[in-house]
Parts: structure tokens; C-alpha cells; sequence
């Protein structure tokens, strides 16, 4: 797809969302750092990335799927992650609804602010513009969840993008931070919680530890701090099956 399709798409849904997408409020934006950092947060599902794109202040850039940004990869992602759980009888009919969503996401993604995530050895082009972005004074933003589910709020993080510290480090000589956030869509909140240094002169095994634990903690208790509210899993599934926010209830058998 062209730059200039690509444009046009972009501006079409722009406008679509901007007609039928209600602001969130945003709560905590003391807490960002007035410099570049990484913000980590819960995906809920598309309503993570649409809602970055949409509504978060500032100079950005989200990382994303690069399958997502490619027109010959786009379906396949498509018919994978939007229609896992269809009988499998019916499964081969979401190939057609798969290849009509592809060009609408690869336009989109490519006009947005967006920075393609690699899982093979292109992974060093991900790695490269990430810092790029940093160096320039963006904040990243990116959805780290993966399979399986941690809690009733949050699925398991990947915890390679913290590695992104040291790499930081020696480019720059500063430090990176890291920035929890959760994103309510069933109440229309964002909410942001208080950075976490990443440890230049720690071992880096004990800081994707110490740093993945911490934003997974943070964000659950954000989650838990705001009204009650359906929670939007990472996995798409019934919205009769989306948990609550509730905190689970402890007995002395627990403790």
C-alpha cells in the first residue's frame, strides 16, 4: 500500500473514531517524566493501542506488531488474533473478513505513530528506531502482554523491552525509566502510576525481574484503585466472561 493510501485510511478512521470514541479521562500525569521513559500497559485488546493513539499527550510512538504493518502479513495476524476461538468448522470462513480488515490496518498502522516490532532477527530495526524515538525525547509506549494470564487483571509481560535500560544507558549516559499505566475502557479512565528507574549497575537478569514485577504489580493495584469495572483481558473472548476489577478476597488460609 502506498504512503498516500495509506494517509487516506489513516484519516478516514481517524475521523470515524474520533466520531464514536469518548475521551477517557486521564488520572496521574504528574507522574510522567518530563523526558523520554517507556510506559508499560494492560493492551485491552484494540482499545489499548486505539486509545495511545488517540488520546495520549505528547510526543510518542507505540509499538506495535510489524505483521500489522505489512499488507502480506496482515491477514494472517488478522485471522489468528481477532477470531481465535470461532468452532473450527466455521474457522475458514474469517479468511474473507481477514483479508477485508488487513488493508484498513495497514493503513492505519503506517500513518500512525507506530514503530513496528519484530520477533526475528529484524528485532535490532525495532531495537534502533526505539532509541532513536528516546534520544529524540518520545515516550514509548507498549503493550507487553503475552499468554498466559497472570492475575484477573493482567496477563504474563514479555520482559525483553526492558532491556532497552542498559542499551539507553550506553548511548546516552542517562537513565531510562519505566511507567506503569492501566487503560479502563469500561469506564473511560487511564491511569498513570509512578516511574521505576531502570539500574545501570545492576546484573540485567535481576532488573527485567525487578522492573517486570513491579509494573505488573503497579498496574494491577491501579486497576483495583478505581471504581468497579469490567476488566478487558488481552485475549478476545465473551464480554460476558471479562472479570471485574474486584480485589480478590483473602482468608487466614491465604495468608
Amino acid at each position: 500500500m502506498s504512503s498516500r493510501a495509506s494517509r487516506m485510511v489513516y484519516r478516514i478512521v481517524r475521523r470515524l473514531l474520533d466520531t464514536f470514541y469518548r475521551a477517557p479521562e486521564i488520572i496521574g500525569l504528574e507522574n510522567l517524566p518530563d523526558g523520554p521513559c517507556v510506559i508499560a500497559s494492560n493492551h485491552a485488546q484494540l482499545h489499548g493501542p486505539i486509545q495511545a493513539e488517540l488520546f495520549f499527550p505528547g510526543d510518542s510512538s507505540i509499538w506495535c506488531n510489524a505483521e500489522t504493518m505489512d499488507i502480506r502479513e496482515a491477514p494472517a495476524y488478522a485471522y489468528r488474533d481477532f477470531w481465535p476461538d470461532k468452532p473450527r468448522a466455521l474457522r475458514w470462513l474469517y479468511w474473507i473478513p481477514a483479508y477485508i480488515v488487513a488493508p484498513i490496518l495497514v493503513g492505519v498502522l503506517n500513518s500512525a505513530r507506530c514503530i513496528g516490532v519484530y520477533r526475528d532477527l529484524r528485532m535490532r530495526i525495532t531495537i534502533r528506531r526505539t532509541l532513536d524515538r528516546l534520544k529524540e525525547g518520545a515516550r514509548i509506549i507498549i503493550f507487553p502482554e503475552t499468554d498466559p494470564e497472570l492475575n484477573t487483571i493482567l496477563s504474563t509481560f514479555q520482559d525483553r523491552f526492558i532491556d532497552l535500560g542498559p542499551r539507553y544507558a550506553r548511548e546516552t549516559g542517562r537513565t531510562l525509566r519505566f511507567v506503569p499505566m492501566y487503560i479502563a475502557p469500561d469506564i473511560r479512565r487511564i491511569v498513570i502510576g509512578k516511574p521505576v528507574s531502570y539500574d545501570n549497575q545492576a546484573d540485567s537478569r535481576d532488573e527485567r525481574h525487578r522492573i517486570c514485577t513491579y509494573l505488573t504489580d503497579a498496574i494491577t493495584e491501579l486497576a483495583y484503585s478505581l471504581p468497579r469495572h469490567r476488566v478487558v483481558p488481552y485475549r478476545n473472548i465473551k464480554k460476558k466472561l471479562y472479570p471485574t476489577n474486584e480485589r480478590p478476597h483473602t482468608t487466614n488460609s491465604d495468608r
